[in-house]
């Protein structure tokens, strides 16, 4: 997985998943919305707001088939969630997204798959 792969978003808000796209295309890295938990991938970006339990079963669905990188969105997520994230493997990055948080992320991310391939 490199930068050429796409980071996959599977994002409900029409909205929230334009401005990620576009912030992601300014800085040269690919990405798709999401549909099917299999694509090669170099992150994963969910967001738990209204039904939190889809946002798992997509993150457990995703940990059943591989360990590709995951990260949550959540807004004012409980401590439960967080739990449920950490079990998971994933990073939970709290909304409304501050400063470039997400961004540091999947860069952390991409750089330590270089360096591991």
């Amino acid at each position: 997985m490199t930068r050429d792969n796409p980071v996959l978003l599977f994002i409900d808000d029409a909205a929230l998943l334009s401005s990620i796209e576009f912030a992601l295309s300014v800085v040269g890295i690919k990405a798709a919305a999401g549909s099917d938990l299999s694509d090669p991938a170099a992150a994963v970006a969910f967001v738990v707001d209204l039904d939190c339990a889809q946002g798992l079963e997509r993150l457990a669905e995703l940990r059943r088939k591989c360990a590709t990188p995951a990260i949550l969105l959540a807004t004012n997520p409980t401590r439960a969630l967080r739990a449920s994230a950490a079990e998971l493997n994933a990073i939970l990055i709290e909304k409304p997204l501050l400063e470039d948080e997400l961004m540091q992320t999947l860069n952390l991310i991409l750089q330590s798959q270089k360096a591991a391939s």
